[in-house]
């Protein structure tokens, strides 16, 4: 009720962090039951799973935001695609890699790590974060495309990704594969 009072009152003011917030994480969530026919199959990859939850929510709640491009490139002009490697420089920022950063960490935020390439630049992947309004009694998920086309959307709790996850890919500090966790730059400052 409360969303769609909102949407009905237009774009004319920016979107309430929140409320973009939880339309990324419906949106990244309903991927693990059925990938939505709009998200392009060439973009079914990590990357392309933050750019579909966010760009569904600035089609939502801000779409000229939308129309524009809701990411930035590397000179920080609007555009509607940036691979992981260009949403990590120019779209989002580093919060940290420490227990106190993910202690903060909400619904949209980001888990990032990158691997040496074979013969090429790093390898990126990303996950989103989904954090209940209630931690106390959900825990912290994350949600990510494994990288491969026909793979479905895979989610997981972070406290498992934390210890129960091959040491390259585990969220902690003296992992070096991990980059550490992102939020949305205009959410930073």
């Amino acid at each position: 009720m409360l969303l769609a009072l909102l949407l009905a009152a237009g774009a004319a003011t920016p979107p309430s962090e929140a409320i973009l917030r939880r339309i990324v994480a419906e949106t990244a969530l309903a991927q693990l039951d059925r990938i939505d026919p709009a998200w392009p199959d060439a973009q079914h990859d990590c990357a392309g799973l933050v750019r579909f939850a966010y760009r569904t929510a600035f089609k939502r709640l801000d779409p000229a935001r939308a129309a524009a491009g809701p990411f930035r490139d590397t000179s920080g002009k609007s555009t509607q695609f940036a691979d992981a490697a260009t949403l990590l420089a120019s779209t989002f920022a580093l919060m940290g890699r420490d227990d106190a950063t993910r202690a903060q960490l909400r619904s949209g935020d980001l888990v990032a790590f990158a691997r040496e390439g074979d013969e090429g630049p790093p390898i990126y992947h990303l996950m989103l974060v989904i954090r209940s309004d209630d931690p106390a009694h959900r825990p912290t998920l994350i949600v990510y495309h494994p990288g491969q086309k026909s793979a479905p959307v895979r989610s997981g709790r972070l406290d498992d990704l934390l210890r129960d996850a091959p040491p390259g890919w585990r969220a902690v500090s003296d992992n070096p594969l991990f980059l550490g966790f992102y939020r949305l730059k205009e959410w930073t400052q």
